[in-house]
C-alpha cells in the first residue's frame, strides 16, 4: 500500500496485491518490487482501498491468510471495485476448492 499526503491531507492512495514469480516467468514492474511480479489487484483511490481493506478484514476473520488466497479471487476484486459493483465474499468452500486446484497443477 503505498500513498503521498500534503499539507491538505492524503492526495494519493493505491494497493496493489501482487504475486510473486518463478524464473521464467512473464511477470509486470511496479515501483519498489524487484523484479516485479503478476499484478492480481491495482486500486487507487482512498474509498476503494478502505474496500479491499475491509475485504482482507474479512478473509482474516474467518482464519485465512490473505496470502493463501486464490489469485481468482483478488482479480475478482480488482474488477468490481474498480468499477464500483459489489464483490463476492471469498469462503471457506471456494479457499478449498482454489488449494485442491493448486495441488492438482503441481
Amino acid at each position: 500500500m503505498r500513498w503521498a499526503a500534503n499539507e491538505y491531507g492524503t492526495i494519493i492512495s493505491r494497493i496493489d496485491i501482487v504475486r510473486s514469480v518463478e524464473g521464467g516467468e512473464p511477470y509486470q514492474t511496479l515501483p519498489f518490487v524487484r523484479p516485479g511480479g503478476d499484478i492480481l489487484l491495482r486500486i487507487s483511490g482512498w474509498p476503494k482501498v478502505q474496500r479491499v481493506l475491509a475485504a482482507i478484514d474479512a478473509i482474516e476473520a474467518i482464519g485465512i491468510d490473505p496470502p493463501d488466497v486464490a489469485p481468482e479471487h483478488w482479480r475478482h476484486l480488482n474488477h468490481r471495485i474498480g468499477v464500483n459493483e459489489p464483490f463476492r465474499i471469498y469462503s471457506h468452500e471456494q479457499h478449498h476448492a482454489w488449494l485442491l486446484r493448486r495441488e492438482v497443477s503441481r
